[in-house]
């Protein structure tokens, strides 16, 4: 009798205690996504960098933040966390470097909502990926959904022929394609603390950048907003969403920070007064249509088990 009645009670117990841990890990991923939107205005506000010096001094401010938080997370074991995140940790990080270039990138030839609506799309890159790889199942009304996003991401993207833009919305493609990748390698090595993984994203863009560099004299100004971007925004929305992705899915990963789209075109808007195009806003509505859909018809939001967290 005391068994029979014990075991509900310990299992009601188990299940209302990772409703808790989930949440967390939506509202992490939520917010993270809240300081990657700001990175598209932040790039425009640079007056004379060029992408190669952007990504050299926001990567190595990035990779001083983040390595800085490892220290105070880990003190005289921070050496261990790196060889602990092993194969996960540097295919991750060489992504995110894809992930990086792309973005940057594609803010010098498309305009910043042009980039960030094609980042729509990378729900429906990172859903087939995690399947593939980690057996993290995807609906079959997210297939569809997926069908409507690459519609959507064609329709901006043909946008981007006739004006002129295409380099930069294929350069975004490249963005989605990296952080893809970047998710589902956060989730691979969700038992070990994946900051490692940001911090040698940095590092290898770092390096690349630093060879393909003509000129590493850069004006106060710009050099003060890779220092924001590396140190600030980029850095603190790095952290929360590795945290988070211990407790959410890759798919929802990607769904949830789009955050990032939603609110990246208005910081722009509002300092600058850059304006969408008529085709970015025609494949964005198509795009944003496929994520509203996929999510008022259920997403999964079973919790990740306690032994992945």
């Amino acid at each position: 009798m005391n068994d029979t009645t014990s075991q509900p009670a310990a299992a009601t117990s188990n299940t209302t205690g990772r409703e808790p841990l989930y949440s967390r890990g939506v509202a992490m991923i939520m917010v993270a996504g809240c300081f990657f939107s700001l990175g598209g205005l932040l790039v425009r506000l640079v007056e004379d960098a060029g992408p190669w010096q952007i990504l050299l001094f926001r990567s190595v401010m990035l990779s001083i933040t983040v390595f800085a938080v490892l220290v105070v997370r880990h003190r005289g074991k921070v050496f261990g966390e790196f060889r602990k995140s092993g194969i996960a940790a540097v295919i991750g990080a060489l992504c995110l470097g894809v992930a990086f270039s792309g973005f940057i990138f594609s803010l010098l030839h498309t305009s910043v909502a042009n980039a960030v609506f094609i980042l729509c799309a990378s729900p429906f890159f990172t859903a087939p990926l995690a399947w593939l790889v980690l057996g993290e199942k995807v609906r079959q009304k997210t297939w569809i959904a997926m069908v409507f996003a690459i519609i959507g991401v064609g329709v901006m993207v043909s946008g981007g022929i006739s004006s002129g833009a295409l380099l930069g919305n294929l350069m975004a493609l490249f963005a989605v394609a990296g952080f893809a990748g970047f998710a589902v390698a956060l989730r691979w090595g969700r038992d070990t603390d994946m900051l490692a993984l940001t911090c040698l994203a940095g590092l290898f863009t770092a390096v690349v950048a630093a060879v393909m560099c003509d000129d590493f004299a850069i004006s106060a100004y710009d050099m003060g907003l890779c220092v924001i971007m590396g140190g600030v925004q980029m850095s603190a929305g790095l952290v929360l969403f590795t945290k988070g992705s211990r407790l959410v899915p890759a798919a929802e990963l990607a769904l949830l920070s789009l955050t990032e789209v939603v609110l990246a075109p208005i910081w722009v808007w509002l300092w600058i007064g850059e304006i969408p195009r008529v085709w970015t806003l025609l494949g964005g509505a198509i795009v944003f249509a496929a994520i509203i859909g996929h999510a008022v018809t259920g997403m999964r939001r079973k919790p990740a088990p306690y032994g992945a967290v």
